[in-house]
């Protein structure tokens, strides 16, 4: 009957959330980078006032039409939902002759890593020019502002958030955007220089982070073992939060089939995964954001749920 009844809520999942709420697609440009930026934006027409924002970054290969299941759980809880795509490091290079040589090539292009924040902050700007006029006006509270994004996308997030890129010559530059005041990373990534220098690469970011992970999150390319993930929590200085799926993969948060496919649970078992995934992302985003006390209690309670039902591991640290 247990199984029964997990089985029937996995369905009542996937029904709620298989009709798109609203979303429009554009195709900004940043002219002063002569670059273009397509986004998507899942929003509600019927509600004109202010709402809280949140700005999420797809992985290699992805898209602004990725992450849906997310997009459209946060939207449906009262968030503005702006899916970033990257020029570069996007979809277009599954269309190369060899996908896996583009995609090894894109994320090693040091181009493709300065740009993924800029595009964030960019799209913030943006966004603040919309709130004061047009259509979009006042529909945007950019005080109540996160970011979030998924391996190549976490990167793109914890760039924004503060992480400082370490040149070979030991320059430090940083893209941090101050109007952010929390990150939600699933499948943390950095490069290699940034993660050992652990501590420093992370000592500029002073807001909340949220990271999730799983027990079998290896990179596709090879380039980050599923031990490496937890590198922004165990040297991050600002609170943070740990949850880690047991039997997880790189792909159970993309809500795309699986790249990996090793002796984990099988693929049914991403709805429950990403259940989870949603779920605690908005108690964050509430609590973090929009500094919700009660949305904390309900993370810390979700995070140890999780842990004594045996889906993950919950840890924190402040």
């Amino acid at each position: 009957m247990k199984r029964v009844l997990a089985f029937l809520g996995m369905m009542v999942w996937v029904t709620v959330f298989a009709a798109e709420p609203e979303f429009v697609d554009r195709d900004w440009r940043d002219a002063k980078r002569d670059r273009d930026i397509p986004v998507r934006i899942y929003f509600d027409r019927a509600e004109t006032g202010p709402r809280p924002v949140m700005i999420f970054s797809h992985g290699l290969g992805g898209s602004r039409e990725g992450y849906a299941y997310l997009a459209r759980y946060w939207s449906k809880a009262g968030w503005t939902v702006v899916m970033v795509e990257h020029k570069g490091s996007n979809r277009d290079l599954l269309r190369s002759g060899n996908p896996m040589q583009a995609m090894k090539r894109a994320v090693a292009d040091p181009v493709n890593a300065v740009n993924r924040p800029q595009d964030i902050t960019f799209v913030i700007d943006t966004l603040e020019a919309m709130n004061r006029e047009g259509e979009w006006k006042g529909r945007f509270n950019l005080k109540e502002l996160g970011v979030g994004g998924h391996s190549f996308g976490a990167f793109t997030a914890l760039a924004s958030a503060g992480m400082k890129f370490i040149l070979p010559d030991g320059t430090e530059k940083s893209f941090a955007d101050p109007r952010i005041k929390a990150a939600l990373v699933l499948s943390p990534a950095a490069g290699r220089r940034q993660m050992r220098q652990g501590a420093k690469a992370l000592e500029e970011i002073r807001i909340p982070c949220f990271c999730m992970t799983g027990t079998l999150d290896d990179s596709p390319i090879g380039d980050t073992s599923a031990a490496e993930r937890r590198w922004v929590f165990d040297n991050s200085r600002n609170p943070r939060f740990l949850l880690t799926f047991i039997g997880g993969d790189h792909m159970i948060f993309s809500g795309r089939p699986r790249l990996l496919r090793r002796d984990g649970p099988p693929d049914a078992s991403d709805a429950a995964f990403q259940k989870v995934v949603a779920e605690l992302s908005l108690d964050f985003l509430n609590g973090y954001v929009r500094d919700d006390k009660a949305a904390r209690g309900k993370l810390e309670q979700a995070g140890k749920k999780a842990a004594g039902e045996k889906i993950a591991t919950w840890e924190t640290a402040r």
